[in-house]
């Protein structure tokens, strides 16, 4: 069993571990049994009812959090043609088409989230092993395989995310920092929550939010009152 420190302990008194906190509540809760020095990551964890193992229960998709994740990400844009002006002008920090593959193949890997245009997936497609075990792989789900190029940099620039369920039937996802305002998180929140709704698979039967919690990167977790939701 982990043993935490002496600060996790103290923030883990404040927190009813039987009871379902309404959403404004437990971002509230979440920020005040925080204690680490650096500007903390709020998570939230969602355990969904549906069987990971069967393919048309797959949930899987993107919702652009209305006050992004704290966090500016890298974007690299695989385009050839008009679309690499496209690309840079939309804000994208690295584009090119087969110099950025070769320079990946090479070992680089300075951004955090990739897109391409359709012409480009072929040639992309040789990075499958590199960029697919750390999930950077484009995909069309996630609007990352667009020739709107703008949209897809715009959008994840503001705060885009992409949540896919794991294994275990759950959903991870960052919905922003400790140091948002509690309106600010809240809201991220229910953008999150109503998006999953929104992706419930037709063949999924019976309670679909089974449970969920948020939690800050150091600090203990708060289970979350799912009511307002259903």
């Amino acid at each position: 069993m982990a043993k935490h420190g002496k600060k996790y302990n103290e923030a883990l008194k404040l927190v009813d571990q039987e009871a379902l906190y309404e959403p404004m509540d437990a971002v509230v809760l979440v920020k005040k049994a925080s204690t680490a020095k650096f500007d903390e990551t709020v998570e939230v964890a969602v355990r969904l009812g549906v069987d990971s193992k069967k393919q048309d229960q797959a949930v899987r998709g993107v919702v652009v959090l209305p006050h992004g994740t704290g966090k500016t990400k890298r974007v690299l844009v695989f385009a050839k043609g008009e679309k690499i002006k496209e690309a840079e002008a939309a804000g994208a920090d690295f584009v090119g088409d087969q110099d950025m593959i070769i320079k990946i193949q090479q070992g680089w890997s300075d951004f955090d989230v990739c897109v391409a245009t359709p012409d480009m997936m072929s040639e992309v497609g040789k990075l499958g092993r590199i960029l697919g075990g750390k999930g950077l792989m484009p995909n069309p789900k996630a609007g990352t395989v667009t020739f709107d190029v703008t949209k897809a940099v715009q959008e994840i620039k503001a705060g885009k995310i992409e949540y896919r369920l794991d294994k275990a039937g759950q959903i991870h996802a960052p919905i922003g920092k400790i140091s948002f305002d509690d309106t600010k998180l809240n809201e991220n929140l229910r953008a999150l929550i109503e998006a999953l709704i929104r992706s419930k698979p037709a063949a999924a039967k019976g309670v679909y939010l089974k449970n969920a919690a948020i939690s800050s990167t150091m600090g203990p977790s708060v289970t979350l009152s799912l009511t307002s939701f259903r």
